[in-house]
């Protein structure tokens, strides 16, 4: 596997030698320096190009970046489709594990660059890229809820877990852990970044999908988030969605009275009842009442 100082070289290089790129810019994990450091970190590179349209006519000039395992390009896919945009991208995933993301980004669309957090300059030929400062993740903090936001996503947590308890008691378990694991889990991510962002003052981020998450939070409230995923088991499925309500409501508690917000203690109420009331449901039940 080629080192970080080999790929950072050829990616240089590379730019170096071709007079259609004017600049270098990196960004994601690599130049956070809260991130931790591995082998599996991607290199998220961007080239400010005179023009894209002679590298789009030679789909082999991505050779020069090594032997690859396999190659996406994401402005060419129909699904999901692509909004009409400036730049376009190579993901490129070599064989010797490194993997490079790279996009094509027009000069003269310079001024119209995503202002991010985590952006290094590697090469400016002509001096003309914007000023960052020293790369941080103030960009990736969670922020705090709005009284709107906070009450839409209680609403939709407590709405949805009734999906859940449906597709357990008709026995169709791809659709209640696709509910569960989708819809319900969405709006608990939600929640455990505001509890985090609580308890933290808002500095500490969990990572994207969560993945810093077994740092930020209690020893017990961690080991409570692994019991919401299980197997397809449906009784390990019920446990799972118990589990979820239960973390849900220990941590939005806190969040509303950070606020001043309003938990809806009714709705948890008569939700997290009716999931019961439908878990001891016979499946002969002519009536759910």
């Amino acid at each position: 596997m080629r080192s970080e100082q080999e790929m950072l070289d050829l990616i240089l290089i590379v730019a170096r030698n071709d007079d259609r790129i004017r600049g270098v810019i990196m960004n994601g994990s690599r130049v956070n320096p809260k991130a931790p450091r591995d082998f599996f970190q991607d290199y998220d590179v961007v080239y400010v190009v005179t023009e894209k349209e002679s590298f789009l006519a030679d789909p082999g000039w991505i050779k020069v970046f090594g032997e690859l395992m396999i190659l996406q390009l994401p402005d060419e896919m129909v699904d999901p489709p692509v909004a009409d945009r400036d730049h376009y991208g190579y993901l490129m995933q070599f064989a010797d594990g490194n993997r490079i993301d790279l996009s094509l980004y027009p000069l003269s669309k310079l001024d119209q660059l995503e202002d991010d957090s985590l952006t290094l300059v590697l090469l400016d030929k002509d001096g003309i890229l914007p000023h960052f400062d020293p790369p941080n993740d103030s960009g990736y903090l969670p922020t705090p809820p709005t009284s709107k936001a906070y009450f839409d996503c209680t609403n939709e947590f407590w709405w949805v877990c009734p999906y859940v308890a449906k597709g357990l008691w008709r026995c169709e378990i791809v659709y209640a852990k696709h509910m569960l694991d989708n819809y319900v889990r969405e709006q608990l991510d939600k929640m455990l970044a505001w509890y985090v962002g609580v308890r933290s003052d808002f500095q500490v981020s969990i990572g994207k999908c969560g993945k810093y998450l077994e740092t930020c939070l209690e020893p017990e409230l961690w080991k409570l988030l692994l019991r919401t995923y299980s197997d397809a088991d449906y009784q390990h499925t019920w446990e799972a969605l118990f589990a979820m309500t239960e973390l849900y409501r220990r941590i939005a508690i806190p969040v509303a009275e950070h606020f001043g917000f309003s938990y809806p203690h009714g709705d948890d109420q008569r939700v997290s009842a009716h999931l019961q009331h439908v878990r001891q449901l016979p499946r002969d039940a002519k009536e759910m009442y």
